[in-house]
């Protein structure tokens, strides 16, 4: 059994929970891979994020961003979040709970009775690259936004024009990602039961709405009218693209899969008030 722990970046509540999970793991031999950062905190060997996807359990430390990451190297092995953070929409864990909490997990996950909630994730494709999966969002952004910058745009789905103009940037949602990027830029709070991504055009000029489409849809955003643009993957990552060019942006395999409780996602949505 191999277990990863992520904990947050200069957060020593984190690494001490971290360090305290990771012994009584290791007191039940069960195999445990710390992150570099948090590893050098406890001044204990770290690895790399992107063998934790070899895992049969990730361990995540801290707020919905250090979940994100978590995300990044997870793969399709299972997360669990811990919430240090304000909010939690992805972390019901609670820090007293921690270590008891993932004992439960791992005896879970070696008994085969473990119990996973998936997510969808999004990837942008332009011609053979492929961006990193997204859980929150996928921006399609000009290189600086404001006055005289952004991009000329056109959406459609699945090949149907829906919109087109001139705007910041064009975000495409999960619904987990529907309380983060995008409702900052006026989308709509979508709960995550809900089969669907999110399309939000930011600072638009003569645009459309926000829209829902179904999760199997085609999001194409094409780009023109500027010298360069960004395509940025759960604000990470950003990858600059010469326009005209098209961007497709759809969902990715495998989800993004949450092990654990599960939090209340209105009693969430308050702590945003």
């Amino acid at each position: 059994m191999d277990v990863g722990i992520i904990a947050q970046r200069g957060n020593m509540r984190a690494a001490e929970i971290a360090g305290a999970i990771a012994s009584r793991l290791r007191r039940e031999a069960v195999d445990v891979r710390l992150d570099t950062a948090t590893a050098n905190t406890l001044e204990q060997k770290g690895m790399s994020i992107s063998t934790f996807d070899e895992t049969d359990l990730v361990v995540s430390i801290g707020g919905d961003g250090t979940f994100l990451f978590a995300a990044r190297g997870a793969g399709a092995t299972p997360i669990l979040g811990v919430n240090l953070g304000e909010v939690g929409f992805l972390n019901a864990v609670a820090p007293d709970d921690a270590v008891e909490a993932v004992a439960t997990e791992v005896q879970a996950v070696a008994d085969g009775s473990i119990v996973i909630r998936e997510a969808p994730r999004l990837a942008a494709t332009v011609d053979d690259w492929q961006s990193n999966p997204a859980t929150n969002e996928i921006v399609v952004q000009g290189s600086r936004r404001g006055p005289g910058a952004g991009i000329d745009f056109e959406t459609r789905i699945d090949g149907s024009l829906y919109s087109s103009g001139h705007a910041d940037g064009i975000l495409v949602a999960t619904p987990t990602g529907s309380t983060a990027y995008n409702l900052s830029e006026g989308g709509p709070l979508v709960h995550p039961g809900v089969d669907s991504v999110i399309l939000t055009e930011m600072c638009v000029t003569d645009g459309m709405p926000s829209l829902l489409v179904d999760q199997a849809s085609t999001v194409t955003v094409t780009v023109s009218g500027v010298e360069s643009a960004l395509i940025v993957s759960d604000g990470r990552d950003p990858r600059e693209i010469e326009p005209p060019v098209d961007v497709q942006i759809t969902r990715s395999e495998p989800p993004l899969r949450i092990a654990g409780p599960t939090g209340d996602f209105f009693e969430a949505l308050g702590k945003l008030a």
